[in-house]
């Protein structure tokens, strides 16, 4: 199975929200109605229909204010907890996609009670997946994999102004991909160190090869999404049709 993963250089990051701009136009997400809650970080959370979110600390450092930013979205873990505790009450409501390692919430989903989705969102240990309350389907972010599929950056890291998230060569492992990794200012009292993870892990990287998933066929018709029977199809939640490119 591939193992792409989203390399982050938060040292890079500006907290511009272009990658969570890019997220809601590449999968035609409805905007999120905000308001002023004391904090730049908007919308305040992770919605059924907020894939990404780049969420902003403040903290006090020596008697100044200082910003920290992360951007926050599902993380497409190679041994995933959700798609382990969904399978436990409904087998395909998870998929995990063999050429990209993406992990994907289908149609089915909407078969979780209210009580199974908790004890799906508490498996996660980085508290991503959330259910639509209207229709019961669970979504996040699905990694782009038609993009990926297709040798396509996900939405995201191709709108990164300063591309944290830039793609290094595939044969060397993250801690040899970026120069800034050696050098990055650590947390407060810890150790300089540069993560040692298996060259397997990849960042993303364009291919040419083919998308072995006709990723269209996977979405529902209106009919079907419209209808509130039990009968689903695997079906990647929140992706809807459009041309590659």
């Amino acid at each position: 199975m591939a193992d792409k993963s989203f390399f982050i250089d938060t040292t890079k990051c500006t907290a511009c929200r272009g990658c969570q701009v890019a997220c809601k136009q590449w999968n035609k997400l409805p905007a999120t109605t905000t308001y002023n809650w004391g904090s730049f970080q908007n919308p305040a959370d992770l919605s059924f229909s907020t894939f990404k979110l780049v969420r902003f600390r403040e903290v006090d450092s020596g008697g100044k204010v200082k910003w920290y930013f992360f951007p926050d979205q599902c993380r497409h873990c190679l041994e995933p907890p959700c798609k382990d505790t969904a399978e436990g009450f409904v087998d395909g409501a998870v998929i995990q996609d063999e050429s990209t390692g993406a992990v994907i919430y289908t149609g089915k989903t909407r078969m979780l009670s209210s009580s199974n989705f908790e004890e799906v969102r508490q498996s996660c240990p980085y508290n991503i997946p959330r259910q639509d309350p209207g229709t019961g389907l669970v979504s996040k972010c699905t990694m782009c994999f038609d993009r990926v599929g297709n040798g396509l950056l996900p939405a995201c890291v191709k709108a990164a102004a300063r591309n944290p998230r830039t793609p290094k060569p595939p044969s060397s492992p993250f801690a040899s991909r970026s120069p800034r990794l050696p050098t990055s200012r650590p947390l407060a009292g810890q150790p300089r160190s540069v993560p040692k993870l298996p060259p397997s892990r990849r960042s993303f990287q364009p291919t040419a090869q083919p998308c072995p998933i006709d990723w269209r066929n996977l979405l529902p018709t209106t009919k079907q999404r419209n209808s509130t029977s039990t009968s689903c199809t695997v079906t990647p939640v929140g992706v809807k049709s459009r041309s590659s490119g």
